[in-house]
């Protein structure tokens, strides 16, 4: 277990912000008392609950000490669920999620879920998880795969074999979760898949090949919103600033063309890594944040527990597990994560649309210790949603490519088929894309930048009251360096707080100008 979590510990700060924990049903890696950093890859808070095809029920997931969130208690718990009832289920418009690899079995995941939770189907959901499989253009809602650098196999390399970078298990874990609750949240929209065969990290030409497919769906005018789930330390880029400018034009692509962008804020808090080297990486030694989430042309999402009841999403809920909704928490739906990606550039100045924030808030706007100028530096994240797995999404999975005994399949994790309860600030990221799609969908047209018009929302008392619950509590330094609390207004570690999406996207539609 320790050579695994130290294979998974290189691979926390540089993959993909999947938070997972050990399979089974059985303990998970992340001890249920604390999410420390040793143990916080944001692969390791998943929980596998059961198998077959029925979701599991939520006294099951208590048993692992969690509570499991379905499509329809999400919908309750942000309202949204109003929004779909009166026909607004993002019908027209594509969310795209860019995951590395792919998975060989997420066309037939995707049916297997939307059958368990009465979701509507896609086309698409049938035949090899490759592009062969696609519908036809005309075809509306469907589910694509594009790979636009080629589509090898997603086969998971030997166990313990390499740098960990390429973990294609983690992976499919990643991409059933994106496409699953991109889908959950916006019914009706069309979802592709955008596959890479290079993880983000291994190198320079991992990021850059998530850019140019990017870049190539923006383009050819295909894509609406865009979900980015994966993320690395803005110190872990040698070339520092140059290296991203090169990078980030692919966002003032998306700028032009009204393609709203968001990303990830991280899951460890205000400790990231280095990428190289890339099996023993060193961290870096400051509170400090991720990027592509630390770009300002980007709406970066950070992570709360989500304590409503799992069942009815309607009302709190301070007995059910986890701790983190009780004690202390009672009485609030919606604590900071304690390893919610959060912090300031050591790149990026504070962009204009963060210069006033609502009353109470904590923009620091400098890094203790970091390097360059330090001062007034763009703040992350924007916006927050649930993340913790205590509190979690279930995901549907089947890993067909690892072969092992009935313990440890063999060394590789996950390895098993059925139902996960999985975390991340990758979890918060595609929800988001898709009440984006829903106000698209409703506006009639794509609202593009979001950031200026949710900074002046939240900067109205009025609304701000009415369009966010704003998270008041929390501090996100379970990664091992010192975090920031979470306050009034915006703070580092949830930003301007969680949507209350049926009030929200009206005063969003109608605060967007075409200068933004």
């Amino acid at each position: 277990m320790r050579n695994v979590i130290a294979r998974f510990f290189t691979l926390a700060m540089v993959s993909a912000l999947v938070a997972v924990a050990a399979g089974g049903g059985g303990p998970s890696r992340a001890s249920a008392a604390n999410e420390a950093f040793n143990v916080l890859p944001l692969i390791s808070d998943w929980v596998f609950v059961s198998a077959g095809a029925n979701p599991p029920s939520q006294a099951a997931c208590a048993a692992v000490a969690r509570r499991c969130f379905n499509p329809s208690a999400m919908a309750n718990s942000y309202d949204y669920a109003v929004l779909h009832a009166a026909g607004n289920k993002g019908q027209g418009k594509t969310i795209a999620v860019v995951d590395s690899f792919g998975a060989s079995t997420i066309r037939s995941d995707l049916g297997v879920f939307n059958t368990a939770f009465g979701l509507p189907h896609l086309c698409g959901e049938t035949g090899p998880s490759d592009p062969s499989a696609n519908c036809a253009a005309s075809v509306s809602p469907r589910f694509d795969i594009v790979c636009v650098q080629g589509c090898p196999a997603p086969n998971p390399p030997p166990v313990n074999n390499g740098t960990g970078l390429e973990y294609h298990n983690l992976w499919d874990l990643e991409v059933a979760l994106d496409v699953e609750w991109a889908h959950a949240t916006a019914p009706l929209a069309n979802i592709v898949l955008v596959t890479t065969p290079t993880a983000e990290t291994l190198g320079v030409q991992g990021f850059q090949q998530m850019m140019n497919a990017e870049s190539a769906l923006i383009d050819s005018g295909s894509v609406d919103v865009i979900s980015q789930s994966f993320g690395s330390g803005e110190g872990a880029f040698n070339s520092g600033l140059a290296a991203l400018k090169q990078l980030r034009t692919t966002f003032e692509k998306a700028r032009a063309n009204k393609v709203t962008v968001f990303a990830s804020s991280g899951d460890g808090g205000t400790t990231n890594g280095m990428k190289v080297p890339v099996k023993n990486s060193r961290l870096i030694p400051y509170p400090s944040v991720i990027w592509p989430g630390s770009d300002p042309l980007v709406t970066s999402v950070g992570g709360t527990y989500l304590c409503t009841n799992a069942v009815t999403g309607t009302s709190v809920d301070s007995a059910s597990p986890p701790a983190n909704c009780q004690g202390a928490n009672a009485g609030d739906r919606e604590p900071g994560w304690v390893v919610s990606g959060g912090g300031y550039s050591i790149y990026f100045d504070r962009p204009d649309y963060q210069n006033v924030l609502p009353p109470g808030s904590s923009f620091v706007g400098s890094s203790a210790g970091a390097p360059g100028t330090n001062s007034n530096m763009r703040g992350i994240p924007d916006i927050a949603y649930q993340a913790s797995a205590r509190t979690g999404v279930l995901v549907y999975l089947t890993e067909p490519d690892v072969k092992g005994g009935a313990t440890g399949c063999g060394g590789a994790s996950p390895c098993s088929t059925g139902w996960y309860v999985v975390g991340g600030t990758s979890a918060s990221s595609p929800q988001w894309a898709g009440l984006i799609a829903m106000a698209d969908q409703i506006a009639r047209h794509n609202l593009g930048f979001i950031n200026p018009a949710l900074y002046r929302l939240a900067n109205n008392a009025t609304t701000y009251a009415a369009d966010f619950y704003d998270v008041t509590r929390g501090n996100n330094g379970g990664g091992g360096l010192p975090g920031y609390d979470a306050s009034k207004g915006w703070d580092a570690v949830t930003g301007l707080g969680t949507p209350d999406a049926a009030r929200l996207i009206p005063d969003l539609i109608a605060e967007v100008r075409p200068t933004d």
